[in-house]
């Protein structure tokens, strides 16, 4: 599974930005696949995730209400809706992918497998 994220960029505080993540797997629709970030000097610290159907979504505390994640199993693409964003998003975002098995939920990066390569979200003051 290889997994390729962009959609990063410089924005003002309050606004949006949209993420996106293809993967290049026959079997997308059959995966779990979250978000994480990582700021400068922290740990990487799990965003959202959504089913392989994409029929149940779960999100942290810190980004509930501000953000949605979606996917197109059509296109094998996993999206991040950011909104009324603010400087402490600022970090570079990680998709991520696991192969369903158990619990959908996964919020911790060692429960997945594979992982983009980042994409860097700036929010200035």
């Amino acid at each position: 599974v290889q997994l390729q994220a962009c959609g990063g960029g410089l924005v003002q505080a309050g606004g949006s930005l949209r993420l996106s993540c293809v993967a290049s797997v026959r079997t997308f629709s059959s995966l779990v696949m979250g978000w994480f970030r990582q700021a400068p000097g922290k740990e990487r610290e799990f965003v959202a995730v959504i089913r392989w159907s994409g029929g149940s979504t779960f999100y942290a505390d810190p980004v509930k209400g501000r953000v949605t994640i979606s996917r197109d199993n059509a296109k094998n693409t996993v999206y991040l809706q950011m909104n009324s964003l603010k400087p402490e998003d600022t970090a570079v975002y990680y998709c991520a992918a696991q192969p369903a098995s158990g619990r959908w939920y996964r919020t911790s990066a060692s429960e997945y497998d594979y992982w983009g390569q980042g994409t860097l979200v700036t929010v200035s003051s």
